[in-house]
């Protein structure tokens, strides 16, 4: 058990609340940063043990608040909800306002392949993050994932439109795909919080299983019996209606083959869930 304090952002989200979740199952400490501690989220991490504050990623004081006396703290913004520009300023602010709070160890929330110029706006941007956390000089882990397996079921990323129709359009059917799912995130970050002196300094991709699209599809009908919905959308609307930018993200990977090793994910993390075993967890709740 440690008992030292982590902060997480986002933690009434999918990410940071996976995180927050497996800390606390290992006995740390818990600070929840919200906007909003009174939500349904908030109070079930509350529930659970975590300190819940409020705190805005876009406030350096209101930061330099939150982060007093935590050890680490996890950093993830949404720009999809807030635009890009203001997921750079608010993980600049979470990079000040960690170093000026004397934080040992940030683990930073990133996606994307670590470039930062293949004009996905949503990947790109978390380079920017990445090198001003470099600069401000804080103790650093970077975790990177490229898909959530959640992008195939989660209904608010509405799976028949994105991934099941749009997606392998753009991208095409039978390009490999790196997946991870959201849960496992939260067990390698709460991990490489642990031994912070084996991952300082590391930007550590993130995959517990690649399959394309089809593969996925096939899977989904041997595990649940039938395949998945599909609603087709064509493409300028899904880019007016969703996101340009996923839109982008999928051209990309179908000119840009991304060749990512599974094992420094299986020795952080080897029971990582492949997108079978959670396909079958999913279908069995």
């Amino acid at each position: 058990m440690d008992e030292r304090l982590i902060a997480v952002t986002g933690a009434t989200g999918r990410q940071g609340g996976a995180v927050a979740r497996h800390l606390l199952a290992g006995g740390w400490r818990v600070r929840a940063l919200t906007r909003d501690p009174a939500s349904r989220a908030a109070q079930a991490l509350a529930g659970r043990g975590a300190e819940v504050v409020r705190a805005d990623m876009g406030d350096v004081d209101s930061l330099l608040s939150a982060f007093a006396g935590a050890h680490g703290v996890y950093s993830v913004q949404n720009g999809v909800e807030y635009g890009m520009d203001a997921e750079v300023a608010q993980g600049k602010a979470v990079a000040d306002a960690a170093a000026k709070s004397g934080v040992d160890h940030l683990v930073y929330g990133s996606a994307g392949v670590g470039r930062g110029d293949t004009g996905v706006e949503s990947w790109d941007c978390k380079e920017v993050v990445k090198a001003h956390i470099e600069k401000v000089g804080v103790p650093f882990t970077v975790l990177r994932p490229m898909a959530f397996m959640e992008l195939m079921s989660d209904k608010r990323f509405f799976p028949p439109v994105a991934v099941w129709s749009v997606m392998p359009r753009l991208m095409g059917e039978d390009r490999p795909v790196v997946w991870i799912g959201v849960d496992d995130l939260g067990a390698i970050a709460a991990r490489v919080f642990a031994t912070p002196e084996l991952h300082i300094g590391e930007d550590i991709a993130l995959v517990a299983d690649v399959r394309s699209i089809r593969e996925c599809r096939e899977l989904w009908r041997e595990v649940t019996g039938s395949a998945p919905r599909r609603f087709p959308m064509p493409t300028w609307l899904f880019e007016r209606v969703a996101s340009r930018d996923l839109a982008r993200m999928w051209r990309w990977l179908r000119e840009n083959p991304t060749d990512v090793s599974r094992a420094p994910t299986l020795a952080l993390h080897p029971t990582a869930r492949t997108v079978r075993q959670w396909m079958e967890e999913l279908h069995a709740r």
